[in-house]
C-alpha cells in the first residue's frame, strides 16, 4: 500500500516562540510536515498562496490584517482552499466566532495538549467530522447573531436534511450518521452536499453556526 502523503501544514502567529513550540510538536509527528510559517496576517496570505498547504493553524489576533480576516481572504482567493483551524487562548472569544462565520474549519486552544494538536490537524485534513463539535456548539450559543426572522433556507430543508444538519452539531461523521439514520452513506453525502447548499455555507462548521443564528437548533 502507497503510504498517504505527510499532511502539509502553514504556521500563522505573531510570536515567534508559540511558532517554534507548534513547529517542534508536528515536526516530531512523521505524517505532518510544517512547510511554512507567517508572522502577521498579510504575510500568512503570501505563505499559503505559495505553499499550498493541506492545514493552516492561525492566530486570529496578528499584525497587518488580522486572522479573520487572512482567513477570508485565503477563502476567497484559491481555488482549493486549506482547512484552516483558528489557534487562540480564549474559547470564548468573539473574534473566533467571527473566523469561524467565515470558513475557518475549528479553532484550538493555545493551552492544549500536544497530542490533541496533533490529531485535530489529522481531524481536519482527513475527514469530514466537526472539529470539537461540543466547543463549537457553546461558542455558536454564546454569540450567535439572531436573526429577527429564520432565513428561507429553513423552511426549504427537508425532514431528513433537518435531521442530519442537527446530527452534523453533533460531530458526527457521514458513516456515524448513516448508521444513525440507518441509511447509505451515499444518502448522506447527498443531504450534506443539500444542507451546504441550501445554508450557503462552505462545510459542516459554517451550517452548524447558520443554525444557530436561524435559531434551527431549537425548533423541532
Amino acid at each position: 500500500m502507497t503510504p498517504r502523503p505527510a499532511i502539509r501544514v502553514v504556521l500563522a502567529d505573531d510570536e515567534r516562540m508559540v511558532r517554534s513550540a507548534l513547529r517542534a510538536i508536528l515536526s516530531a509527528e512523521p505524517d505532518l510536515e510544517v512547510v511554512g510559517e507567517a508572522s502577521t496576517g498579510a504575510e500568512a496570505v503570501s505563505v499559503v498562496r505559495e505553499k499550498r498547504p493541506d492545514v493552516v493553524l492561525m492566530d486570529v489576533r496578528m499584525p497587518e490584517i488580522d486572522g479573520i480576516r487572512a482567513t477570508e481572504q485565503i477563502l476567497a482567493t484559491l481555488d482549493d482552499p486549506p482547512r484552516i483551524v483558528v489557534v487562540t487562548t480564549f474559547e470564548n472569544d468573539s473574534y473566533v466566532y467571527d473566523a469561524l462565520r467565515v470558513g475557518a474549519a475549528g479553532f484550538l486552544l493555545k493551552r492544549a495538549e500536544a497530542d490533541a494538536l496533533v490529531q485535530a490537524v489529522r481531524l481536519v485534513s482527513h475527514t469530514d467530522t466537526l472539529l470539537f463539535p461540543s466547543a463549537v456548539r457553546a461558542l455558536a450559543a454564546e454569540h450567535a447573531r439572531a436573526y429577527p426572522t429564520p432565513p428561507p433556507w429553513v423552511a426549504r430543508l427537508t425532514g431528513r436534511e433537518s435531521d442530519v444538519l442537527r446530527l452534523m452539531a453533533q460531530g458526527l461523521t457521514n458513516a456515524e450518521i448513516a448508521r444513525r439514520m440507518d441509511v447509505g452513506p451515499a444518502t448522506v453525502k447527498s443531504h450534506v452536499a443539500a444542507v451546504l447548499a441550501k445554508t450557503g455555507t462552505r462545510d459542516r462548521t459554517q451550517a452548524v453556526i447558520a443554525a444557530y443564528e436561524a435559531g434551527f437548533m431549537n425548533a423541532r
